[in-house]
């Protein structure tokens, strides 16, 4: 091991976390770019443009409203989906507010903004993080949904990226905290 820098013996780690930490948003920085070249063709940008806008909630509010309008027995579950929605509204306020870090467009000129955000941090990506925990609620009482819902949930997420408004890990995360929530919602149900 080599030895200690700044006096002492866990200093070797925390320079270990900082090296592993500035490889890993290299990549991202590297991958967000690849993605955000795709705006450079004609319909891709309206495409993500518009999945990133049904997002926001309005393919989410319809879904529900679907489901109450044709399914007997809806109430539960649309109330659930509302509830998980809720409770990542709270975390994605809390976690923006407290990491800050700022979106990729911000930060890197070769990266095209190809979207208005609604806030103005990255971390973690809202759209993924509710796409995630929607879905997954949704397919608990609905499994046929899973056609419309998957690929809507990755379409959602990668829009982002193309956008260049969120880092691949800001949507890994929003994912991550998506499917947390999710799960811990079926232990209040």
């Amino acid at each position: 091991m080599p030895p200690a820098v700044g006096g002492g013996p866990g200093r070797y780690a925390v320079s270990r976390l900082d090296a592993a930490l500035e490889r890993i948003q290299r990549c991202d920085e590297r991958l967000c770019l690849r993605c955000n070249r795709v705006l450079r063709y004609r319909a891709l940008p309206q495409v993500c443009r518009a999945i990133s806008w049904l997002g926001n909630g309005v393919f989410w509010y319809a879904l529900m409203l679907a489901l109450l309008l044709s399914k007997s027995g809806a109430a539960l579950p649309v109330l659930h989906m509302a509830g998980a929605g809720l409770a990542c509204t709270l975390a994605y306020k809390v976690l923006k507010r407290s990491t800050l870090r700022p979106r990729p467009y911000q930060v890197h000129a070769s990266i095209a903004q190809g979207a208005s955000p609604l806030d103005t941090f990255s971390f973690p990506s809202g759209h993924t993080l509710h796409a995630t925990a929607f879905s997954l609620v949704a397919l608990a009482y609905y499994p046929s949904l899973m056609v419309l819902l998957a690929p809507f949930t990755l379409l959602t997420a990668a829009s982002r990226v193309v956008l260049g408004l969120h880092y691949p890990s800001d949507v890994l995360a929003g994912a991550a905290l998506g499917a947390l929530i999710a799960a811990a919602s079926f232990a209040l149900v």
